[in-house]
């Protein structure tokens, strides 16, 4: 089946709420496997964010083959997502062409680790309404990114903790799997990851420490990422807003390494372990340099990425300069497609003669990122 086959019907038929999803199609079906997030200590982050009980308490779906299957592919999704309505053909698809389970992990405060009213054009209203008249900027705020862009404004640290929070969970995650604790992936599978946009930076990270040894033998493919964080492009209706964008940025550019260093040594290790490090590193192209560009260059045979020509939120150039520091001019494909796109729905749903070019589109991805995590 195409793209526009399998991601129409799938949107009618998932749901966070099911435990396990029949699909009409045989072979993979759903399940929807609850999570326990470990409690930070306090004052790493802040009561506010503690007292919300989805970040900790949620579920996550993952797309299991029929036939018990050797391999796993973490999938990572973009920033500021509130559903994983977009992704669900992306993950059958894996599934489907590489026989793997395919584990899809939200991120901390997104998805379905967030409050819904953070969704509700409704409920928003008045934080965008604040941020209106904070900013002044009709241009780039909106219903959806209201929610990121005020909280960001509000505590740039934010961005690090929830990415680190996230790379705990996962590591735990991976750990289940990797000693036979996982209650449908079988132990001692081999773990892929297919990392889309913010998800290709969390993915780089986990690349670059390789926590616990548990990457060692990983490959990473990303879309649409693969830059480092000073590089990239967040001012977007679906994003955050200008004015918090440029803070965030200027905030881990100019301001955090001096934070942290005066952060409470409770913390400290969080900043200075291998993820801490790996995240720094990946701010931009100076810092920790030479650290990030060894480390590429070791895991250059395991990375892979393909960005698009018309991405104006992390640039083909910009990822092709990141990661030209693995010393493999195979390592970055540029690609465009014949119809209009965008970084944020670079396969849009059509009911119309130009579906046959997005579904090409999409396999052509598809079809690559499949060959390279089989």
């Amino acid at each position: 089946m195409n793209y526009t086959d399998i991601q129409s019907g799938l949107k009618n038929l998932f749901s966070s709420n099911r435990q396990h999803i029949e699909l009409p199609w045989p072979g993979i079906s759903i399940f929807n496997l609850s999570y326990r997030s470990a409690l930070p200590e306090p004052g790493f982050i802040s009561a506010e964010d503690r007292q919300i009980e989805e970040n900790y308490q949620f579920t996550y779906p993952v797309f299991a083959p029929s036939r018990k299957s050797s391999k796993v592919i973490l999938f990572l999704h973009g920033l500021n997502e509130r559903s994983w309505k977009k992704y669900l053909s992306w993950a059958y698809t894996l599934a489907e062409n590489t026989s793997s389970y395919v584990v899809m992990f939200p991120l901390s405060f997104h998805i379905n680790r967030a409050p819904s009213w953070w969704s509700n054009p409704h409920d928003m209203t008045a934080v965008m309404n604040e941020r209106l008249m904070t900013t002044g900027d009709s241009d780039t705020l909106s219903f959806a990114n209201a929610a990121l862009s005020a909280r960001m404004a509000e505590e740039p640290m934010r961005f690090f903790n929830s990415g680190y929070q996230t790379a705990m969970d996962i590591v735990d995650l991976l750990a289940r799997i990797r000693d036979g604790r996982h209650e449908i992936i079988p132990a001692q599978c081999s773990l892929n990851i297919f990392a889309y946009s913010i998800g290709a930076f969390l993915g780089q990270i986990l690349m670059l420490a390789n926590p616990e040894g548990l990457l060692a033998d990983s490959k990473l493919f990303m879309f649409c990422g693969g830059c480092v964080f000073s590089n990239m492009n967040g001012r977007s209706k679906n994003i955050m807003d200008t004015q918090s964008f440029n803070e965030l940025i200027d905030f881990y550019q100019s301001r955090f390494e001096k934070t942290i260093a005066d952060e409470n040594r409770t913390f400290s290790a969080m900043f200075s372990n291998q993820v801490g490090v790996a995240f720094r590193s990946m701010i931009d192209m100076e810092r920790f340099g030479n650290y990030r560009k060894n480390r590429f260059v070791a895991i250059r045979n395991r990375v892979r990425a393909i960005a698009l020509a018309r991405d104006v939120v992390i640039p083909a150039e910009k990822i092709i300069e990141t990661l030209s520091e693995t010393g493999d001019s195979n390592t970055v494909k540029v690609a465009d497609f014949p119809f209009p796109y965008s970084h944020e729905n670079p396969f849009p749903l059509l009911k119309t003669a130009i579906s046959t070019e997005v579904d090409r589109s999409f396999e052509s991805i598809f079809s690559e990122a499949s060959v390279f995590l089989s």
